[in-house]
């Protein structure tokens, strides 16, 4: 089915402002990365785009109970398509945020994931309003909380499973990485723990030989990363990631607690059970083993005792795919094939739009134009050459969508 003439005179003043002002679109990205938003900490930053959502004239703007920051414009219908960007990073308190430029390169902690969504969704409200465009639907734009990390899709999932508006709410759009050709239509599933061994604890020269949990974690952890997983792309990859251990007292201590965080990742859901599976089998070894050797080297009597754990389920995202998606994904590869950007990919991905579609509700995800890397470290990077199709692409994506939807009606 066919989306709206692309030479609509409404339509091509929307495109061409995106393209006109990218330098400033450029410029907003920069002062948004620049607020901080550790994880669990996006009040700020939550604070300064809801200033930006009325200054480019959206509706209504709030803060939801979460803390999701939520600008409307109206459409004839009250029926809605959500189109967001995530406020958090993955950088803790105290992270420098200052952006570095150099020439059209932008450098720092989150300067593309997702400074750069919350720049597309501000400057495609613009061009939308320059168009003068009247939607079908309603549309309601996003900054939500929780998206990275032990975040576990919190904002989405509070607005599509609490949220005042979850019945009016119909699809989803989520700007999250980079390009203008992908189109992330399934979602990773994904499983994220916190596994906290536990022990007598004691002197490293008094209680030398007891069960030490800071042993138990290195047995652990080497023999996860041992482990071997499936790599087709396309049917079963799978991987998995210890990210932060912890604990401890002093370097002249056995420690009565350490702890470390661990994910694991697969298109298929099958994949993902039985790495969660081979996980937990791995975690108790490794306790048993510590046990055992303390055990049978221990011989003081001040060395008695024993390592326990606790495994605990932090995150849990399902690896969802499905026809649901068919008719958002199909709107987005008309616009992109429409603005001459070449074929569209389709590829899985992990972001807030695995909330939406668990629920079965239409969710994509689409880059927000130009190329990044080193994503998740401090250096990080982001080229804005031709950053601006990347809003073209999610403003025809909408327009399409919008237009099948009123058929329907």
């Amino acid at each position: 089915m066919a989306g709206p003439n692309i030479e609509r005179a409404d339509i091509q003043a929307a495109l061409n402002y995106s393209r006109e002002h990218q330098i400033e679109t450029i410029d907003k990205q920069v002062e948004i990365s620049q607020v901080p938003a550790s994880p669990f900490k996006e009040e700020e930053r939550g604070k300064f785009i809801a200033a930006e959502f009325k200054r480019v004239g959206l509706a209504d703007v709030e803060i939801d109970g979460i803390g999701n920051v939520l600008g409307w414009r109206r459409g004839r219908s009250p029926r809605t398509l959500v189109i967001a960007a995530h406020l958090d990073t993955v950088f803790p308190p105290g992270t420098d945020f200052t952006v570095k430029r150099a020439g059209k390169r932008l450098s720092g902690p989150g300067i593309e994931d997702d400074s750069r969504g919350l720049a597309v969704v501000l400057n495609a409200v613009e061009s939308l309003n320059a168009g003068q465009i009247q939607t079908e639907n309603t549309l309601l734009f996003v900054a939500d909380v929780g998206e990275e990390g032990i975040g576990n899709l919190r904002g989405i999932k509070y607005l599509f499973n609490e949220g005042k508006y979850k019945d009016l709410l119909d699809a989803f759009i989520s700007i999250d990485g980079d390009g203008e050709r992908v189109i992330a239509n399934r979602e990773i599933g994904s499983r994220r723990y916190l596994v906290t061994l536990s022990g007598p604890g004691g002197h490293s020269w008094v209680n030398f030989g007891r069960p030490n949990p800071a042993n138990a974690l290195g047995r652990i952890v080497s023999k996860l990363a041992d482990m071997q997983v499936p790599s087709d792309p396309a049917t079963n990859r799978t991987s998995y990631n210890v990210g932060r251990i912890g604990g401890g007292t002093s370097v002249n201590s056995i420690p009565f607690e350490v702890w470390f965080e661990f994910d694991m990742r697969s298109v298929s859901e099958e994949e993902v059970i039985k790495l969660e599976q081979r996980f937990l089998a791995i975690v108790h070894q490794g306790v048993d083993e510590e046990n055992h050797f303390a055990a049978e080297h221990g011989k003081s009597i001040f060395a008695k005792g024993e390592v326990t754990v606790d495994a605990k389920v932090i995150g849990l995202r399902h690896a969802v795919s499905g026809p649901v998606n068919a008719g958002l994904a199909h709107a987005a590869e008309r616009a992109i094939r429409e603005l001459g950007f070449g074929e569209p990919v389709l590829a899985p991905s992990s972001t807030d739009s695995n909330a939406v579609a668990s629920l079965g509700k239409p969710a994509i995800t689409l880059g927000g134009g130009g190329v990044a890397a080193n994503t998740h470290s401090l250096n990080e990077w982001f080229d804005s050459t031709d950053a601006y199709k990347g809003i073209q692409a999610l403003i025809l994506t909408a327009l399409n969508y919008d237009q099948v939807m009123a058929l329907k009606k």
